[in-house]
């Protein structure tokens, strides 16, 4: 027995964007523009075309200049659900809990996608895609970049292990169950997850195409410069 397929998604975009300042005292780090659109503008365009209906959108810092710039979705081909957050945010985790009541229907898993990264990943898999019965998340790896000491997990025989050398690349398909028992407040994702690692319940695969984690003004700029217009 399979769950069923996604057509919701949350894309994280509460952080305060440290590394990105001065860049991030003026504008929040999804909206930084990138090959022509804000990060979160390839996001939303990707996931509409992989038939994503419903997004929620979190924020903390600068948050009504996100929702200035997408409003309700319609420009993007979806529908848009703000989550605002206070201030500092509520970390993964915390805000995924907060927004769950517009991401689940049921027992039907929604996409994450951190909106600080920059990647031509086809979502059409994680929308199609059903986890096994018991699984609580698939999450997508890629190499681990040069800028990184090691990688965050392990993958062995289509399941993630709580150390390896890949780097999760901020895209996953989460079941509503990771989250039960969660207090709401500030609560990062990391140890939910690798709780369900130890369990085995953690799918997951690797991506090598195009994925940068945009957190320094140095990475961005080499962005734009290799990004196609």
């Amino acid at each position: 027995m399979t769950v069923m397929a996604p057509h919701k998604a949350i894309i994280l975009a509460a952080g305060r964007g440290n590394r990105l300042r001065p860049l991030t005292d003026v504008l929040p780090k999804p909206l930084m523009e990138v090959g022509g659109l804000a990060l979160i503008e390839h996001h939303l365009l990707a996931l509409s075309k992989a038939g994503v209906t419903d997004v929620v959108v979190n924020h903390a810092w600068l948050g009504d200049k996100i929702e200035a710039k997408l409003g309700n979705g319609e420009a993007y081909g979806v529908r848009i659900v703000y989550s605002p957050e206070p201030e500092g945010g509520l970390e993964t985790a915390g805000g995924i809990l907060q927004a769950l009541p517009n991401l689940t229907v049921g027992d039907t898993p929604f996409l994450v996608v951190n909106g600080d990264v920059l990647t031509d990943y086809d979502f059409a898999g994680l929308v199609k895609m059903a986890l096994p019965k018991g699984s609580l998340a698939h999450l997508v790896l890629v190499p681990t970049p040069a800028f990184k000491a090691k990688g965050d997990f392990g993958l062995h025989n289509g399941r993630v292990m709580s150390e390896g050398d890949w780097t999760f690349a901020g895209i996953s398909l989460l079941h509503p169950s990771l989250f039960d028992g969660l207090t709401p407040g500030f609560e990062p994702l990391a140890p939910l997850l690798r709780k369900a690692m130890t369990a085995g319940k953690v799918t997951g695969e690797v991506y090598s195409g195009l994925w940068d984690d945009i957190g320094t003004v140095e990475r961005l700029e080499a962005a734009r410069r290799h990004y196609p217009k």
